[in-house]
């Protein structure tokens, strides 16, 4: 066996089912969406669940997959063993094959068969194969038709080699294939062997055969309740994690490509020695494991959290995070991985490579908050094994391990790790049950941005007033004065209902007397940051007015316990504030610079304001020009170097309108507006902006920084929308584009000024290459036609022309056909080519040969399909690709078959 590449592996396999007339279906995501039992996809046919119940119809009955998979909870919980075992892990990908109502055990077998031996190369003689102890059928063909040895193949009872849903609905038998370790034992022992489950054999191949429908629970399985299907199907997995090892001869999965430039790229962030290394492999592992886990869910929407599959996601990075302290990581490391997992999936999975910045972010944020309480969690729960070794008590209990959870959010499996590390036991029944209390007494939570009704935040709102902790005017809102401010929480919410308190990890509502936390509105985003009280901190995420007079905060509790009357510190993140109001200014001087500069007519029709960038949609009927963005650029840079003054100020509507005062397009105001104007510093009488706005701004136009537009386009008709960076974003933005002309203008041999003359002077010369190349290759074709054309074959009373040819373009083989007519009275001409590892066909008919009913797009619609692709056309010519250049000669000896078959000779 030749060592093989996981991208390698992986298409071989869905390259082989395509072959056998299956269509290769993409992968699902881990979210299955058809299963609210499922936390995650956990096998190939989960998103054919419903085709194989009669649910759901496709237009194919032949399937191929290569499906993301997630095992971390019930009974197919891999958790506690990856790291330690060498095959176990939360993450891998299942490669399955699947028939609906098409072929059955037969074929199924014989694909395995064929795929394993001849496809990936494996010695027959290292197999072993499984049947269920009644099925005569699977068993014959394995031994009568397939030609393996009596004494490979074991019948196995219903715990291994049968296969069911449910209590009832569809099942039926099963046929494993599994690797020989250890040959050398002897085909003598192989049936005994497998029937002991003995670890000589690894289960390489799952063959699934869905053959009855089970009426009612048959614990004995008699059979006596299984009626046929009417249109049995086969379901089948192989990791491909395993199969990779195998095929490369490696001891253990880790030892792949999937795994080791991970293991890798974290072995020199930790600047360990290989021999270093190897003697602590473990960490190693589990951070290879789970990083590819989070990556993959934070891909599909799986964000870290305290419920369902959110804590999956948030345990995987904890733990390995925890792996990685016992590397010697003392800083936040695992989004430096995330480049490698890319690098290793994403040529598959594209997805990842889309998301790449998304993903990175999450896991630095979550690894943050972990950081921040992960020293006192350890410390604590070495301290209570401390305790438990001098009382010479071998477990934990669960309340412990609960407080450790609900308090300083160390996931209980971390918790668990490392009891187990020092010899001890975690009272899981315990600690689900105290998990249960708070479940109960919390009402058990809900997600974040699941808003509730505005009925129950009246309600709140009016319970605080008549116990006189709010005025009749609600939450003191203060967005423009300090950022930080001392206050008491009123009340702790979940979903807009009362709770006394949270536990890290929960989402929760916190309503202040007072907040500085801006409310989204006008365009700005609301703010973020820190609520905080002694010995506990909760992450605000979001900040909401559900109802007039109630402000209320979303967030997170990531250390402590918070309570209902805490003194508290309120904190708006600082450096993100800043972000925003350098762009909410820098929006108003572009609202300006587009007026000036386009006419009077242009008016706001939204925008965002948010920390990374800014967005202004105005009324405009043309696209706006690239000279004319950069003379609005330069302006509204220009007014940032002046360093005019920004001027909040309250006054009447009226007063403001009769100003000048620009409003926003069907925005309602009241009697009291809030103006902001731009001025000179030096002369008053310049004002550059003045707008109603609620928003908040720099003092100094100069605080904004550069100002770049990053791109024009159109909303909708007559809407056109400009985006833009400002401050460190334009900072950056500007630096990658220098950097990108610089790397152009080393690699062209010129200076940056001089990058666009070169690169327009490259592609006149390339464009008169190519027109050269072209007119080389057709004339070689001809050559090469005019050689082939006097020699043409007789094909069952028909001549024909059939041949490949090196390297022809697809135009080129067109004008061949052309070619052909004119030279040959009456003929077929089929001729292929390989251009860029891809097989191009072109068959053209005589027009006599087509009244006799020789038809071009039929002809090359079958031969096509032997390369694996499509095409059709017309009578008298017609053109197909594919994607299997090694079938061209097949595909060509398919067209004489064809011919000699044809009712026209």
């Amino acid at each position: 066996m030749e060592p093989q590449t996981s991208a390698q592996v992986r298409q071989a396999f869905l390259d082989f089912f395509v072959e056998m007339g299956h269509k290769e279906v993409a992968s699902s995501s881990l979210v299955p969406g058809n299963d609210p039992t499922l936390l995650f996809a956990n096998a190939g046919m989960v998103q054919f669940k419903d085709v194989f119940l009669g649910l759901d119809q496709r237009d194919y009955t032949r399937a191929t997959t290569s499906q993301k998979c997630m095992r971390v909870s019930g009974k197919h919980n891999d958790l506690e063993n990856v790291g330690p075992s060498p095959r176990h892990h939360t993450f891998f990908e299942m490669l399955g094959n699947f028939s609906f109502g098409d072929y059955f055990k037969r074929d199924a077998i014989r694909f395995g068969y064929a795929l394993l031996t001849e496809v990936y190369g494996l010695p027959p003689e290292r197999l072993a194969f499984t049947v269920y102890e009644n099925d005569d059928e699977a068993y014959d063909i394995w031994v009568k038709e397939v030609g393996v040895d009596p004494k490979r193949v074991a019948r196995m009872g219903p715990k291994t080699n049968f296969w069911q849903m449910a209590d009832t609905g569809p099942c039926g038998p099963t046929s494993e294939i599994h690797w020989d370790k250890t040959p050398d034992m002897g085909i003598d022992s192989i049936i005994p062997m497998l029937q002991t489950e003995d670890d000589r054999f690894l289960e390489l191949w799952n063959l699934v055969f869905m053959q009855f429908n089970r009426t009612q629970a048959d614990p004995d399985h008699s059979g006596q309740f299984d009626d046929p299907l009417p249109a049995p199907g086969v379901d089948t997995g192989m990791g491909l994690e395993r199969i990779l090892s195998v095929i490369n001869g490696v001891d253990n999965n880790y030892a792949t490509d999937l795994f080791m430039p991970i293991i890798e790229a974290t072995q020199r962030l930790t600047g360990a020695s290989d021999a270093e290394r190897d003697a602590n492999l473990v960490p190693y592992r589990v951070i290879a494991d789970h990083i590819r886990a989070a990556v993959f869910m934070i891909a599909d929407g799986v964000l870290p959290g305290a419920k369902g599959r959110d804590s999956v996601c948030r345990l995987v990075l904890r733990r390995a995070a925890r792996f990685g302290a016992k590397l010697g990581f003392n800083a936040p490391f695992l989004s430096q991985l995330t480049d490698t997992v890319i690098e290793v999936m994403g040529g598959h999975y594209t997805d990842l490579v889309e998301r790449a910045d998304a993903i990175k972010k999450v896991i630095s944020q979550e690894e943050e908050r972990f950081r921040q309480t992960l020293d006192r969690g350890l410390s604590e729960l070495e301290l209570e094994l401390d305790k438990l070794a001098a009382s010479n008590d071998q477990q934990l209990s669960g309340e412990v391990a609960f407080y450790l959870k609900a308090t300083l959010g160390l996931p209980i499996q971390v918790t668990k790790d490392i009891a187990e590390e020092r010899g001890f036991t975690v009272d899981m029944a315990g600690f689900e049950a105290a998990e249960e209390t708070h479940a109960l007494r919390s009402g058990g939570g809900q997600a974040m941005g699941e808003i509730a009704s505005a009925d129950s935040y009246t309600a709140v709102l009016n319970a605080l007033k008549a116990d006189g902790l709010l005025s009749t005017e609600g939450v003191l809102y203060r967005p423009y004065g300090p950022t930080v401010i001392h206050n008491a929480v009123l009340a702790l919410l979940q979903g807009g209902t009362h709770i006394e308190d949270a536990i890290v990890g929960d989402k929760v509502e916190v309503v202040l007397g007072e907040t500085p936390f801006y409310v989204e509105a006008g365009g700005q985003v609301s703010d973020t940051g820190v609520i905080s009280g002694e010995g506990w901190r909760i992450e605000v995420e979001d900040t909401r007015r559900p109802v007039g007079g109630l402000i209320v905060h979303f967030g997170e509790v990531v250390e402590g316990r918070p309570k209902v009357g805490d003194a508290v510190t309120a904190e708006v993140a600082r450096s993100r504030r800043a972000d925003i109001t350098r762009n909410h200014t820098a929006t108003h001087l572009l609202h300006a610079a587009l007026r000036n500069h386009l006419g009077a007519h242009v008016q706001q029709r939204g925008s965002l304001v948010a920390p990374d960038r800014l967005r202004f949609d105005f009324a405009h009927d043309n696209k706006v020009g690239a000279q004319e963005l950069r003379t609005i650029e330069r302006e509204v840079n220009d007014i940032i170097l002046a360093n005019y003054e920004v001027v909040p100020k309250e006054k009447s509507l009226t007063e403001a309108r009769s100003e000048g005062a620009m409003a926003l397009f069907g925005e309602k105001y009241g009697d009291v507006v809030r103006t902001v104007s731009i001025v000179n510093a030096d002369d008053a009488e310049d004002r550059y902006s003045y707008e109603l706005c609620g928003g908040i701004h720099v003092d100094e136009t100069a605080a904004i920084g550069p100002f770049v537009i990053v791109s024009e386009g159109s909303v909708s008709a007559g809407i056109r929308r400009v985006e833009a960076l400002t401050g460190a974003g334009a900072v950056d933005y500007i630096q990658r584009q220098l950097n990108t002309v610089g790397a152009l203008a080393a690699q062209l041999s010129t200076t940056p000024d001089e990058v666009g003359d070169r690169i327009a002077a490259l592609q006149t010369d390339l464009a008169n290459s190519k027109k050269q190349v072209t007119q080389l290759q057709s004339k070689l074709a001809k050559a090469d036609f005019d050689r082939l054309v006097a020699n043409l074959e007789p094909i069952n009373g028909t001549q024909a022309l059939i041949a490949q040819l090196d390297n022809v373009p697809a135009d080129t083989l067109r004008e061949m056909s052309d070619w052909f007519r004119n030279a040959v009275k009456s003929g077929v001409l089929v001729v292929g080519s390989v251009v860029d590892d891809r097989p191009q066909l072109v068959v053209a008919v005589t027009d006599d040969l087509t009244k006799q009913g020789l038809h071009a797009g039929k002809l090359i619609k079958e031969i096509a399909a032997v390369v694996g692709g499509g095409g059709g056309g017309r009578p008298n010519m017609a053109q197909a690709g594919g994607k299997d250049a090694a079938k061209l000669p097949d595909a060509l000896q398919t067209a004489r078959q064809l011919i000699a078959a044809n009712d026209a000779n």
